[in-house]
């Protein structure tokens, strides 16, 4: 039975995630490093292609798949930005450490909501709402195979929900410029919702050792990123 791929992936590095800031929907760029980061990336390892392409809307996804994939014509799908933090984006955390909404928010684990932001119920439902089109798109229309290009928050919620093996979210964090590749068989699908990771990104060269790690790849580009949360 033809079975279908999609590609995760997370965008570069941004001054959020440098600075340890919470950035969901406020609408920030790649810095330089970040920029420098996908370039080296790109020339070093080995993105794979697809047949159709969407992204988060968000500036620093788009920029990402632009540097990696130039000939593209994503498709943007607004469910596929990060959480919104509401009155916490922009914030670290040792600056919101006096804030008893805070405090509450990350009691909470996250599933309820920042002051004017969305819940973890709320963002994880628009998500795999969103995943659910995606992968049922591809199996009507016959298209094997689609990349999306978007935050690590999104896709360790995409894997934790349909992921096989099974895992939590912060089992599925991957550094930016990486992500995973999954497998969809159409009969695991339909009876259980559940799809195949298979491969991390991006991959080594066919010259060079295939034992290479994810989370490798940063530490090995010009400027490793210790926080890279959030995003």
């Amino acid at each position: 039975m033809k079975t279908y791929q999609i590609h995760l992936l997370r965008h570069g590095v941004t001054d959020g995630n440098i600075k340890g800031q919470y950035i969901g929907s406020k609408d920030v760029p790649l810095n330089e490093t970040g920029i420098r980061h996908i370039r080296f990336l790109d020339e070093n390892f080995v993105y794979p292609g697809a047949a159709v392409y969407f992204t988060s809307p968000m500036l620093r996804c788009r920029q990402t798949l632009e540097i990696i994939y130039p000939s593209a014509n994503p498709v943007n799908i607004a469910e596929f930005r990060e959480c919104d933090f509401g009155e916490f984006e922009g914030l670290t955390a040792d600056e919101l450490s006096g804030s008893s909404e805070f405090a509450q928010w990350l009691a909470s684990d996250g599933n309820s909501a920042p002051p004017s932001g969305e819940s973890g119920v709320e963002f994880g439902r628009r998500v795999c709402q969103a995943f659910e089109k995606i992968v049922e798109g591809l199996m009507k229309t016959g298209v094997p195979s689609a990349l999306i290009m978007t935050h690590g928050g999104v896709i360790a919620t995409i894997l934790a929900q349909y992921g096989l093996p099974e895992a939590g979210m912060s089992d599925w964090i991957m550094e930016p410029g990486c992500g995973y590749s999954i497998r969809i068989h159409p009969q695991l699908w339909s009876a259980a919702k559940k799809v195949e990771v298979y491969q991390t990104l991006p991959l080594p060269k066919e010259n060079d050792d295939e034992d290479y790690e994810a989370e490798y790849l940063i530490t090995d580009a010009p400027l490793h990123t210790e926080n890279s949360k959030q995003e």
